[in-house]
């Protein structure tokens, strides 16, 4: 995959600039999510130096303003950096989405996003919107947040809009009636969850990009479930095929990650690995290992808060819950 720039830089210094002129969302990201907070603006600045340019950000992960901090020490053009964040659910509503991206916008310093996606197809009442125990918002479509996304890109807050954790259906009824329509989809996709049909559907048929987030699986400490499965990077397959290319199980899996045509954003701190993520994109894969690769499969799904939310999330694709919730139309 081939990621061309143009020269033109628009708006002059990075927190005076109105666009930015990466003109494609770079392979490899630097992830934010669960980050440290005082780790975050070293991390940011220390990739943006050696080999980054693509932040992935969200209002919820409550580092933005570290991320910013960081954005800004590395004192890169703006027009050399990606940057996406993502609408929280309960601001799916046209004054609260607004709002929103001015808040993300400021606490990143910047005056235009590359990218904003939907974080959840689930709108919280603003009233109640604390995340364990929410009340859901029955008034406010994914359609109606759709329409105040595309009205984000007419105001310039965000170069293109996108969506997070949707199930086919769910992207199929945007593709319906978008305007404007989703230039990438954010889901987690990994070794041991690989959607790999879902994956090509989007790349090949409906021309939408995939970010793959939690690329390192069950690494993550934060998830449960599953837990008949060794930790993804010290499963013997990829110890195996860090082995074989002289590389870290991380790097493979990253490798593998790029050459399927996703895009991957792995959360680090550390600069060593930062720089070993960054190496991951010389790695490459024949056929024949491709395919071992993809009978190993597990369709193990470690984000799904289906049953927190009293939601059906992800109902069409591998390894969702069952709730007994009733399905409004979009």
């Amino acid at each position: 995959m081939v990621f061309r720039r143009t020269s033109l830089v628009l708006g002059g210094l990075l927190l005076a600039s109105s666009a930015a002129a990466v003109e494609d969302i770079p392979a490899l990201g630097l992830g934010t999510w669960l980050s440290d907070r005082d780790s975050v603006p070293h991390a940011v600045e220390f990739g943006l130096k050696h080999g980054y340019d693509h932040i992935d950000a969200a209002w919820i992960y409550r580092n933005e303003d570290q991320t910013g901090k960081g954005i800004a020490a590395a004192g890169l053009p703006r027009s050399d950096i990606w940057v996406t964040s993502k609408l929280w659910n309960n601001a799916h509503r046209a004054d609260e989405a607004h709002a929103a991206i001015h808040e993300t916008l400021s606490r990143l310093g910047l005056a235009q996003l590359d990218l904003y996606l939907i974080h959840w197809p689930v709108a919280f009442d603003p009233a109640n919107s604390d995340s364990r125990h929410p009340t859901l918002d029955t008034e406010t479509s994914l359609v109606d947040t759709w329409r105040t996304l595309e009205d984000l890109v007419r105001a310039n807050l965000t170069r293109h809009i996108g969506l997070s954790n949707f199930a086919k259906r769910d992207v199929e009824t945007i593709l319906h009636v978008c305007e404007i329509c989703p230039y990438a989809h954010e889901f987690e996709t990994h070794p041991y969850l690989q959607q790999q049909e879902f994956v090509d559907w989007h790349l090949n048929e409906a021309g939408i990009k995939v970010i793959a987030y939690s690329p390192f699986g069950n690494t993550n400490p934060i998830y449960k479930g599953h837990e008949n499965l060794p930790p993804l990077l010290k499963d013997s397959l990829w110890v195996g095929l860090a082995e074989k290319k002289g590389a870290t199980p991380a790097q493979v899996v990253l490798a593998w990650g790029l050459q399927r045509g996703t895009i991957v954003i792995p959360k680090s701190t550390s600069d060593e690995h930062l720089l070993e993520n960054v190496a991951a994109q010389k790695i490459t894969f024949t056929d024949e290992e491709l395919e071992l690769i993809a009978k190993h499969d597990k369709k193990a799904r470690f984000s799904n808060p289906s049953k927190q939310w009293g939601v059906q999330l992800f109902a069409d694709l591998d390894d969702h819950i069952e709730v007994d919730v009733v399905v409004d139309e979009l």
